[in-house]
């Protein structure tokens, strides 16, 4: 089965050091994208809480908290991680290839 997803080329891999994380479009989406010690993730970039960018946030263990009101979502998941975000944020695909980072839409998204 072909890869259906459109793949953006966002970043290199060496503008973004491990606990990082920037500000990113693949299409109209904004997206956060950020580098858990060496591997790359990305989330749609508004917090579901209230709209504010999670790239203006910070990255604390595994999880991105938000600037405005410190909810937090699982870098992996985009579920919620600490109150008041109840809703989980769109989590994107990432793949790097050389030192070019890309990131995807999931399938069906």
């Amino acid at each position: 089965m072909a890869d259906e997803r459109k793949w953006v080329a966002v970043a290199r891999s060496d503008e973004l050091g491990p606990g990082e994380l920037m500000y990113v479009e693949v299409g109209n989406d904004p997206v956060c994208l950020i580098n858990f010690n060496g591997e790359f993730h990305a989330l749609h970039d508004m917090c579901t809480h209230q709209d504010a960018s999670l790239s203006d946030g910070e990255l604390v263990g595994d999880e991105v908290e938000c600037p405005m009101h410190g909810g937090a979502f699982e870098i992996r998941t985009g579920l919620p991680a600490n109150f008041p975000v109840v809703v989980p944020v769109e989590v994107f695909d990432v793949k790097t290839e050389g030192d070019t980072v890309y990131v995807a839409k999931r399938s069906g998204g």
